[in-house]
């Protein structure tokens, strides 16, 4: 069984100048590996003619499904239908039941007149299969050329999910036998990603061809990836789990979850696991680790609050650092954060909490404490750990960063807490 391959390519100058982040196509991606579809590319062209007709000819040969989102609203800018409709050697023509979901739309949902230009939604090349978009007015569209099909989208992501889910999606196993992809993926922290190499390139080197390891490096951590394809979905996971395994045992002085899951989920987990609970003071990340802990669903039950102190009155007045640690050490310091954690904990009821105080950039500085130095604190009943960090990027990664350490800081008191109590 050989492997089949899928392109995206997506259309619109928006995408080309970022005026709009493409989310489209990691979406597309993920849920096509779950059918067993490997993606080849991901291609970005702007609303012109030549460009999307040469990377229609160019994807073709390249992947067996080529799937095209974007550039089919009702303006004069939206060229895709028109262009597929010479690509594909149509005419274009009215489909009636697009026209009637559209009139519907306007008259029924929309209460408004539907003008000429919102009709023109209707017209389709006459030889595509119209794949009917429940969320839109834009309809999807299917083309079959020499063994390969061709799927074309609206760029709008809630009205090109739901076409894919419904139609496309269920569509390609029917046509294709697709074989499977597996992946698994775990998380570590405290190593640099060459040296995450160096520790695993004997493992490396003995993947077998069907499966391969990435290392996908962000906020000071890194995750390791394994990836593999084959034709016998039960052979093939047996031998991802036992890799998977060995990787483990490699890394685990660095290991903190073998889940795909974000830092700030596994320590929710972790919480709402024990019943636990934490809370959070904040100076240099202006309430960023509060974002990210209750950004989730469930969050409510581990969560309970922030004091986003920015101000040092704030730090005295409800934090009880007090003056004198402000003038002398200051608040970039370990005896600011300590007592941040201490009384926000005690303040909040909580469990453990997290307090945080740096200096973000590019301002701020003094030749003892320049932009990126933070000074981090986490707290439970029994015990504090607090550490210093030296970050060196950009205010907003600076934040990114001391983010991810604190959490994973508060991941480790966890776990700590969690072995003196067995």
């Amino acid at each position: 069984m050989d492997k089949i391959f899928a392109s995206i390519i997506t259309i619109g100058d928006e995408l080309l100048i970022g005026q709009v982040v493409d989310t489209n196509s990691s979406w597309i991606a993920q849920e096509l590996s779950k059918i067993g579809v490997t993606l080849k590319h991901r291609v970005a062209v702007g609303d012109i003619w030549d460009d999307i007709w040469q990377a229609l000819d160019e994807e073709s040969k390249l992947a067996d499904i080529i799937i095209i989102t974007g550039g089919l609203g009702p303006t004069a800018d939206d060229i895709t239908k028109p262009l597929l409709c010479s690509y594909f050697d149509a005419q274009m023509v009215v489909h009636q039941p697009t026209l009637e979901h559209v009139q519907h739309i306007f008259e029924n949902i929309l209460k408004r007149p539907m003008i000429e230009r919102n009709a023109k939604q209707a017209e389709v090349p006459n030889n595509c299969t119209v794949l009917k978009n429940e969320k839109g007015t834009a309809p999807g569209m299917l083309f079959k050329r020499d063994g390969k099909i061709f799927v074309s989208l609206p760029g709008v992501p809630f009205e090109m999910k739901w076409i894919m889910a419904n139609h496309v999606l269920p569509m390609i196993p029917q046509l294709y036998e697709t074989g499977f992809i597996e992946h698994r993926t775990l998380l570590t922290a405290g190593i640099g990603e060459s040296f995450l190499a160096e520790m695993i390139q004997s493992f490396e080197k003995a993947l077998p061809a069907h499966i391969k390891l990435a290392y996908l490096p962000n906020f000071g951590m890194v995750r390791l990836r394994l990836s593999g394809w084959g034709s016998d979905q039960n052979i093939l996971i047996h031998e991802i789990s036992s890799f998977f395994d060995s990787l483990k045992e490699l890394v685990n002085e660095y290991l903190i979850i073998d889940e795909d899951l974000p830092i700030e989920v596994a320590v929710g987990n972790l919480l709402k696991a024990r019943n636990e609970t934490v809370s959070t003071a904040e100076s240099c990340t202006g309430g960023f680790i509060a974002h990210m802990l209750s950004i989730h669903p469930g969050s409510s039950t581990f969560f309970t609050g922030s004091i986003i102190s920015y101000a040092n009155i704030i730090k005295e007045t409800m934090l009880d650092v007090s003056h004198k640690t402000l003038t002398t050490v200051g608040a970039v310091s370990e005896e600011a954060v300590i007592q941040m954690a201490k009384t926000v904990r005690n303040s909040m009821n909580t469990h453990y909490s997290i307090a945080v105080s740096g200096i973000m950039g590019p301002g701020g500085a003094t030749n003892e404490k320049p932009v990126g130095l933070v000074w981090i604190a986490v707290a439970s009943a029994h015990k504090v750990v607090s550490k210093s960090f030296g970050f060196r990027f950009d205010r907003r990664r600076n934040i990114e960063l001391t983010t991810s350490n604190a959490l994973n800081m508060l991941r480790a008191l966890i776990v700590d807490n969690s072995r003196e109590n067995i």
